[in-house]
Formats: C-alpha cells, structure tokens, sequence
C-alpha cells in the first residue's frame, strides 16, 4: 500500500517539531510531499528536510492532485476557515487544535466533510497519553469504587509574549492548552450529557490580553466532579491528576502514577450511632480505623520518556491512517470535539472579557 501524501501547512512548533518530525519517522505510512509557510527560511528548510515542493501561499496547493491530506497547522485562527476550504475542494484534512472557538463553526465542519465525504480530524493527541490510558484502565477497572471527582492539572510557571497570549489570534490557555484536559475531563464525564460548567479566567504573567489562568469544574447527575486547571502561574505543580474514589484514590504525572485502594469485603461493616464514643477506659474516641491498603505503581517505559509528545503522535496517526486507508472509525470523534468546544464557549461566556 502506498504511503499517504500529506501537505503540511504551517512550519512552526506545531507543524515542524511536532507533525513534520513524527510524520518523517513513518515513511511507511505517510509521504510529506508539500510544506507551505510565509516565511522564506522555513520554506528552504522544509524543502531540505522532507525533499518536498513548498509553497508561500496555501492556495497554490488546489489544483494538485498528489496531496492525500492537509494538516492545517495554522495559527488558530485559521484553522476553520483554511480546513474548510480544503474539505470543500476535497482533501482529508487533519486541524491542529483548537479546531474552533464557538460551536457553530464546529457544525460548519461537520456539515463541509459530510459534503464532501471526506475524513476531517482533529489532533487530539492527549487521548493516546500512555498515563491517560492508563488511569482509565485503572477507574473501570473498579478498584477505587465510585469515582468522586477527578482533577486534571496542566500548570506551571511561565510569562509569554507571543501570538498565544494574544485573544484576536485565538490565543490564551484555555485554546491552546485547554482542549487537551478538556478533552480527557469530557471523556472521564462521559459524552453522552453536557455537564453544567463553572469556569474563572484570569490573566496573570501574559504580556497579551488573553488568559492565561483556568479553572473548570465540570458537573452532572450521578457523574464525577471533574476539575480542570490549566494554569500559567502555579509555582509549585505537584501533579496531573488526582482521583478521589469512595474506596481509594490516585495521583501522578505523565510518566508515572500511585493508587490505593481497600477492598470492602476485608474491612468491618459500621452502623450509624448516634452515642459518644469512648475508648475503653471511658475517655472521649476520635471516629477512626485502620484499613488494609493494596497500594500499586505505574512508570512510562523510559524509552517513551526521552520522547513523550512522540509516542503519542505515533499513536494519533496511525490510528488516522486506518480511518484514511480502511475506513475505521476515528477514535476522536468530531461530535466529541464539538462537545469540547461547547464547554470552552461557555467558559468564555462565563468570563467575558476574555470574549472576542
């Protein structure tokens, strides 16, 4: 089978370091046969590195018919209006995210690759974080009982002055670190409701004027509180996630994860009273016991370590490539982006100064 010919637009971290680098070390798959980008040396560098044709102006890629899939690695605020351009011409097209800002534009999408019959992705790539992965398999596997809130954190220190701080090019937390935990908060709720969502936005270290301080809680009927933060000014981020359960709980990063648990079955049955208790030589008792705790670890396996972001590309695209070549499902659903991008539109509401 032929390898997929892609076209990459855009040549910054996103669409060198991240899709061109990852797509370069799948040469079974994937073929990089076009680059475009404004800038004159990114392009001369694009043509040494891949041995593609590259382009300053997207347009000119329109007529070629030996281009499979456009990776629209824009800045942000282009990626609905260039993504459809290219679905209506009838290119596969894979969107960096965010795909949008505003619900409607997503349906536009929807709409424009059903019409076309086209695959339309979204690279959500966090969906394949082996720690993610993990953690689910360990919550269904139903050692910690009921799931009562889970918190995600994406936080740190760091003052910016590029276009990500900047509301007019879509920039901020919330667009471009946000639909990552978002995205894993929504899959931890469960995509079949909305949940009710309580966000505050805050500008701390940015030079721009768009946020860099999130906080989301994310809420439903008999659902798991799920709490996002996504942070610019944590001095002191301890972890990623954090799983409170009603028969233990767990904690860790990217790379590595603890969890507890008892099991009922091992621990005594209590009854309410309602009479003060005393220890046995009549003095006051603190209500207390000891449980027998099952306490287990997780690591990344060191040589994903050395390179995290790539293990997850790899993973994203070969799934894309068996939607592209065998018609597989996509395991990133554009409806569940829609949902994501629903949530960050009422956040946006919610704090309205940080509105466009």
């Amino acid at each position: 089978m032929n390898p997929i010919r892609v076209a990459i637009l855009g040549q910054g971290r996103s669409g060198r370091d991240i899709h061109g680098y990852s797509l370069s070390k799948m040469p079974d798959q994937y073929k990089i046969v076009a680059v475009v980008d404004e800038l004159e040396e990114r392009r001369k560098r694009a043509e040494q590195e891949y041995k593609c044709q590259t382009y300053a102006d997207y347009h000119q890629l329109m007529d070629r018919d030996d281009v499979d899939l456009v990776i629209n690695a824009l800045p942000s605020f282009q990626h609905v209006p260039v993504s459809l351009e290219f679905l209506e011409r009838g290119f596969h097209v894979l969107s960096e995210k965010p795909l949008a800002r505003k619900v409607t534009d997503v349906d536009l999408i929807i709409d424009a690759a059903k019409k076309s019959g086209k695959v339309m992705a979204v690279y959500q790539q966090s969906r394949f974080s082996p720690a993610f992965i993990k953690l689910r398999e360990i919550i269904a596997s139903g050692v910690l009982g009921r799931i009562v809130q889970v918190s995600i954190f994406y936080s740190g220190f760091a003052r910016r002055w590029d276009w990500q701080t900047l509301k007019s090019m879509n920039g901020g937390n919330l667009l471009n670190t946000g639909p990552h935990p978002v995205d894993q908060a929504l899959q931890l709720f469960g995509t079949d409701l909305m949940p009710e969502v309580i966000c505050k936005m805050d500008r701390a270290n940015s030079y721009g004027d768009a946020e860099d301080y999130v906080k989301i809680m994310l809420m439903g009927n008999n659902r798991p509180v799920i709490d996002v933060e996504i942070s610019s000014c944590s001095a002191y981020p301890q972890f990623t996630y954090q799983v409170q359960a009603t028969q233990g709980g767990l904690t860790g990063n990217l790379t590595h994860l603890d969890w507890k648990y008892f099991v009922p079955e091992d621990s005594a049955d209590h009854q309410v009273i309602s009479a003060p208790l005393q220890k046995e030589d009549g003095t006051p008792a603190y209500c207390s016991e000891k449980l027998i705790w099952h306490e287990a670890s997780w690591d990344l396996q060191p040589d994903f370590k050395q390179d995290l972001f790539h293990t997850m590309a790899l993973s994203y695209y070969d799934m894309l490539h068996k939607t592209i070549t065998l018609g597989e499902p996509l395991k990133v659903k554009l409806e569940e982006v829609r949902q994501q991008i629903a949530v960050i539109e009422t956040c946006f509401q919610q704090n309205p100064q940080f509105a466009i």
